[in-house]
């Protein structure tokens, strides 16, 4: 079996071909679109990053709906992780908390 490098470099090939594609073609891009989904992850500023790492992740359909999100809470320092599920109050909550926020890519320095 080929190493996983050599396997990741060869996806992301292959995925950079077809975004490539979705560039020049709209119906391509809609297409290809229709089946994205989204994976956030919020990272919380922590006075001690060694110490402490907290945050949430969000995967969403490519509508949008949330099909989970949880709460992460790690101590590095002792390579200790765990999650907790965020429930449907807690949820309403983040969104809210984000709701007016957009994101915006910008590879400029």
């Amino acid at each position: 079996m080929a190493d996983i490098n050599e396997l990741a470099e060869k996806k992301l090939k292959s995925r950079m071909t077809k975004i490539r594609k979705c560039n020049r073609e709209a119906e391509e891009k809609f297409k290809f679109s229709e089946k994205l989904g989204v994976s956030v992850e919020i990272e919380f500023q922590n006075k001690n990053p060694d110490k402490l790492s907290d945050g949430i992740t969000i995967i969403t359909t490519p509508e949008g709906k949330v099909l989970f999100a949880d709460y992460f809470y790690g101590i590095p320092e002792d390579e200790e992780y765990t999650n907790v599920e965020i429930n449907d109050k807690q949820l309403k909550s983040i969104i809210e908390y984000f709701e007016n926020f957009k994101l915006e890519l910008d590879d400029s320095d």
